[in-house]
């Protein structure tokens, strides 16, 4: 497998995901945030992994809770949002949108998604035809307004669907079944979204994640990613908070 990209994805917490990214050539990995710091520690220790790095997609604690014991335990560098500062503990590496820096080979794109926070930013790899959007993105769902604009999260979100329609999107949480009943309402016509509900049950009945998702199932079927104006995003997100 040299040359390639190992992506690892397991539960954390109550409904997180942690996602391990492992370089064969270089042996580097990458934590996609820290939200369970025995989790990620064990899913290295299994295959004789070393963390070298943590990519952080915004601040919230169930995302960069485990920074510094996972910092102080392998001295990891720390890439995260840095336009409000002190948010991310132990940041090493700010990032703001449109840097782009390397695992091994592989380029690694940052964009600035807005919405959720008004700092998150998301981590696309084209080598690995795979994006982490972190709580920006859900399958079938998007992050609530915490703190942006439903222009920002209209314009994050068109970032994500401009990405090629084979991409992995790897949300940070198993909302799935639960942002189907709510997106049936706004679109109980939509066939593909019927199909998509059908496999994510059956996923789910046998245990296992519905993430990733891709960017082509997304734009046939996440209410958030076809709304075609930040007014009807607003709408469908608010809809969606008292759903």
């Amino acid at each position: 497998m040299s040359n390639q990209l190992e992506i690892v994805l397991f539960p954390c917490l109550n409904d997180n995901y942690g996602f391990l990214i492992h370089d064969n050539d270089t042996g580097e990995t990458v934590s996609i945030d820290t939200p369970e710091v025995d989790k990620i520690v064990a899913a290295c220790s299994e295959r004789a992994w070393s963390l070298t790095q943590i990519w952080n997609t915004h601040h919230h604690a169930d995302h960069t809770g485990g920074n510094l014991d996972l910092k102080e335990k392998f001295d990891t560098k720390i890439y995260g949002p840095g336009s409000v500062k002190g948010r991310i503990p132990g940041l090493s590496h700010p990032l703001f949108g449109g840097e782009t820096f390397r695992l091994g080979t592989h380029a690694v794109h940052v964009f600035s998604t807005p919405g959720h926070t008004v700092d998150h930013v998301i981590y696309y790899v084209p080598d690995a035809k795979s994006a982490f959007v972190g709580d920006t993105l859900f399958a079938l769902g998007c992050g609530r307004l915490f703190e942006g604009s439903k222009e920002d999260m209209y314009s994050s979100l068109k970032k994500i669907s401009n990405f090629p329609d084979d991409t992995k999107l790897y949300c940070a949480h198993e909302y799935t079944l639960s942002n189907a009943e709510f997106a049936l309402t706004v679109e109980p016509a939509n066939d593909d979204l019927k199909n998509y509900i059908s496999k994510a049950k059956e996923l789910r009945a046998l245990g296992l994640p519905t993430v990733p998702t891709t960017v082509a199932s997304e734009k046939k079927c996440n209410p958030f990613l076809r709304a075609i104006s930040a007014s009807q995003l607003g709408e469908i997100r608010a809809a969606k908070d008292v759903f």
